[in-house]
């Protein structure tokens, strides 16, 4: 009786939900406005053109790994193919080839480590943590050893170099392109069984195999997915920096989950999805240029990145329960 009573009523407005759903739409603007007042400068359109370019680079990266989240499975090997993918560009600019074959060369290998982790997480249904922890370690190897251990520097940015400082006004050519890459995204995500079969599958992926829907083939496709989009991110990084980073990927790892778990609360209640991630990422990116004009150091800006991916995971597992409680 109390639980129906504490229910809101039917087409009554649930101000609880509501908040859950968007409190991440708030919270990046409050902080914009924030960064803003103490700091002018952040909203200079240098700046802001910035925090678009560095987002871009990460939604790019962190793509992938919504859906594997969504679907119920993990991938910490990410952040390392993207490193590899830095090294693998600079390295092959180094001995003189082209800035096309370096870039497929990279994305490539991005392909190979996606494929071995869909192998072996969703064909052979080894345990993703372990096996994307051992894959992860196995990218940063590959990349620590191409430079030795140390970056490598370059000075052609070549196509990549072009399109990523190319700007339509103070909007990056590149936030435009990750624009549209998420609009694809969401009408896949939304719109077709495909996205439909990725939150089935975190349900309850046995009564989706069941269904006659091919559940591995399609964790398997994501994970490819994911490393694709892992070394295309690397090649921009790559352009970006002007260099190959072997360990660069460190710095990802906590705001790509922080991005989808935190971003999972926007919209679909605790559900990864592209839409939370994009939103995610642009707090994270805000946050970081206005921790670094307010001059906060980088134990600092770690701790409230912790701070936020520990909130993220609360809200979502928090979120999950309530909304399984009541089915």
């Amino acid at each position: 009786m109390s639980s129906t009573a504490s229910r809101p009523p039917r087409g009554g407005f649930d101000a609880r939900r509501f908040l859950v759903r968007y409190g991440l739409f708030f919270l990046l603007v409050a902080l914009v406005a924030a960064f803003s007042w103490m700091r002018p400068s952040f909203a200079s359109a240098a700046n802001i053109n910035d925090i678009l370019r560095t987002a871009s680079i990460s939604a790019i990266m962190f793509l992938g790994l919504t859906w594997i989240i969504a679907a119920g499975e993990i991938d910490v090997s990410f952040m390392s193919v993207a490193a590899l993918g830095t090294m693998i560009v600079a390295g092959l600019i180094q001995m003189g080839a082209g800035w096309p074959l370096a870039s497929a060369v990279a994305v490539l290998f991005g392909l190979l480590f996606g494929c071995l982790n869909g192998l072996l997480v969703a064909v052979m249904r080894l345990p993703a943590l372990v096996i994307t922890i051992a894959t992860g370690g196995l990218a940063g190897s590959i990349a620590a050893a191409i430079g030795k251990g140390t970056s490598i520097p370059f000075d052609s940015v070549g196509f990549v170099g072009i399109v990523l400082n190319a700007n339509v006004g103070i909007v990056p050519v590149l936030a435009i392109l990750v624009v549209a890459l998420y609009g694809i995204a969401l009408v896949l995500q939304d719109r077709t069984t495909f996205g439909h079969y990725i939150y089935a599958m975190e349900q309850n992926r046995n009564a989706v195999v069941e269904a006659g829907v091919p559940a591995g083939r399609l964790l398997f496709l994501l994970y490819c997915l994911s490393g694709v989009l892992s070394a295309v991110a690397g090649v921009i990084l790559a352009a970006d920096l002007s260099s190959g980073q072997p360990y660069i990927g460190s710095s990802y790892f906590i705001d790509g989950l922080t991005a989808v778990l935190l971003g999972g609360m926007a919209l679909k209640m605790g559900k990864p999805n592209v839409m939370g991630t994009l939103v995610g990422v642009l707090l994270l990116a805000s946050l970081l240029s206005g921790a670094a004009l307010l001059g906060w150091t980088d134990s600092q800006r770690q701790i409230v990145r912790a701070a936020l991916l520990i909130t993220g995971v609360a809200l979502v597992v928090w979120t999950r329960r309530k909304t399984r409680a009541h089915l």
